[in-house]
């Protein structure tokens, strides 16, 4: 069987890939420092005030230098967006999908390129990195294969049945105009390409709006958009602050609908804006997630120690999806806590772009002193039973290092256990019964994603009870990480997301258009 690069199979890839990824990593440290521009109706665009990107990994590490992107660029982006609306929406879908096929085509010819530059930027270990770039390809694939698949979302509705005339009806789904895509740090690359793909293949034109100051992968994107010919003004890149260029975007008018992916204060905010707009806009939130992997007595224990492990701890647990609360049933959570500290002691932390490192560095400062602060609640509430420091050692005062934490006996009314940390801190406490854990489980206003380790009996309780968009049950992998398009579709319930449709699925390229049905009329 050819090897095909998933969450799931990163764990023991062929050496090829190692090579690769090591030659480009070596030819973009050979030369750091590149300006990207934004990217505009087609063309370049520089702006007067420029945003340096250092490396969390090592702080001294210029990576790049971004253009710090005003009102006037967002409101440029969006006008260009507008004009080339009409003709990329009337452009035969074949058309499209041929177009975005070759879009995702050239991101994955320069798949260890652009992991390389992610790795550096966000600080995630190179198997995370190969993974996110790879899915970028695949998310844009799977929403173009869902519009041949369903040629095109035209439908033909039954004739009405009236004498003397033919009634032909079709229900067909249309694009809504200029889609703004804001995206997020952690996958800087698939989260923007996920959406930015969908939309354009169901005809939209696009204004894309990055995390400001990681911008990195999503420029590499950019240049592939124009080495697949996409049109002047159907992709466009504002990079810059939220307070400037994002607020601009979303208080223009001419913006149809938005997918923002980020921390639930943001996207509500965002949202209750575009509430009070003069009709109803289309808006897919994104958010963030305080997951529960649940351990019955009758778990695997290996494999619940494992899968907890890697949701945990995998990208320094700043994955909306990681798991940051675990219940263990009494009988087996001695033994469950015992080898997970086991693991997370074995854990190699270091300069991720190693082969040899599993375990990066957190985002930037502000995660940094957040680690610190709540690692300090927690040692005075519980005890931590290894990490809950900053690392210093080998190098790693360079950056924003910090040990992977496990805490236990912390009460279970103390705020960590509803507050998204996004850092490499788990919490994990006994319980009585899967009854009592399920309803901890579903005591948070989050969502998004869910594991468990039991029996398969319990495991159908666990699918039927759990309040969460994606589920895992008995999957050493990742007990709450780990969806790939066409395999696992991810998105959130309640706090975690607004659609009630996951990415990667057979239903969210629809989010993207509107119904409109046509009835034709003539005399028999």
């Amino acid at each position: 069987m050819t090897f095909q690069l998933t969450y799931t199979t990163m764990h023991n890839p062929p050496e090829e890939l190692h090579e690769k990824f090591d030659n480009a990593l070596a030819e973009l440290k050979a030369n750091l420092g590149r300006e990207f521009p934004m990217y505009i109706n087609g063309e370049d665009r520089y702006s007067t005030e420029k945003q340096k990107a250092f490396s969390p990994i090592n702080t001294s590490w210029h990576l790049a230098t971004y253009q710090k992107g005003t009102a006037k660029d967002a409101d440029d982006a969006v006008a260009a967006a507008k004009a080339a609306f009409p003709a990329w929406s009337t452009t035969p879908w074949q058309e499209r999908v041929a177009l975005i096929k070759k879009f995702a085509h050239h991101i994955e010819e320069r798949v260890f390129e652009i992991s390389a530059a992610v790795a550096l930027e966000v600080g995630k270990n190179r198997m995370e990195a190969l993974g996110e770039i790879q899915e970028a390809a695949d998310l844009i694939l799977y929403g173009a294969n869902l519009m041949e698949e369903n040629n095109g979302f035209t439908i033909e509705m039954d004739n009405d049945p009236i004498d003397d005339f033919v009634s032909t009806n079709i229900s067909v789904l249309k694009p809504y105009g200029v889609w703004l895509v804001i995206s997020p740090f952690n996958f800087p690359t698939a989260l923007a390409a996920g959406p930015v793909g969908n939309a354009l293949v169901a005809g939209n034109t696009v204004v894309l709006k990055p995390a400001s100051g990681l911008s990195w992968g999503v420029s590499l994107m950019i240049e592939c958009a124009k080495e697949a010919g996409l049109p002047p003004g159907v992709l466009n890149l504002v990079t810059g602050p939220g307070s400037t260029v994002g607020n601009a975007l979303t208080e223009n008018s001419d913006i149809a609908g938005v997918t923002f992916t980020g921390s639930m204060e943001v996207g509500m905010d965002i949202y209750r804006k575009f509430a009070n707009r003069k009709f109803p806009h289309p808006f897919i939130l994104e958010m963030g997630g305080k997951n529960t992997t649940l351990v019955s007595k009758n778990a695997k224990l290996e494999d619940a120690a494992i899968g907890s492990l890697r949701s945990a701890f995998g990208l320094q647990g700043q994955k909306c999806s990681a798991t940051s609360r675990i219940f263990v049933e009494e009988d087996l959570y001695e033994a469950f806590v015992k080898r997970m500290v086991e693991l997370t002691n074995g854990l190699k932390i270091g300069d991720p772009t190693l082969q040899a490192n599993w375990f990066g560095a957190v985002i930037n400062k502000k995660a940094y002193y957040d680690f610190a602060k709540f690692s300090a609640d927690l040692k005075k509430a519980g005890t931590i039973l290894t990490g809950g420091n900053q690392l210093t050692e080998n190098g790693m005062d360079q950056g924003y290092f910090c040990a992977p934490t496990i805490a236990v006996d912390v009460p279970i009314d103390h705020y960590l256990w509803k507050t998204e940390m996004f850092l490499p801190i788990v919490m994990i406490a006994p319980i009585k019964n899967l009854d009592e854990g399920m309803k901890l489980a579903n005591d948070v206003d989050y969502g998004l994603t869910a594991g468990f380790y039991g029996s398969e009996a319990e495991s159908e309780w666990f699918f039927e009870n759990i309040e969460a968009g994606t589920t895992y049950a008995n999957r050493p992998q990742g007990s709450s990480t780990g969806a790939w398009p066409g395999f696992q579709t991810f998105g959130g319930w309640k706090g975690s997301g607004s659609a009630g449709k996951n990415g990667g699925g057979p239903y969210y390229l629809p989010l993207y258009m509107r119904e409109q049905s046509q009835t034709r009329v003539k005399r028999a």
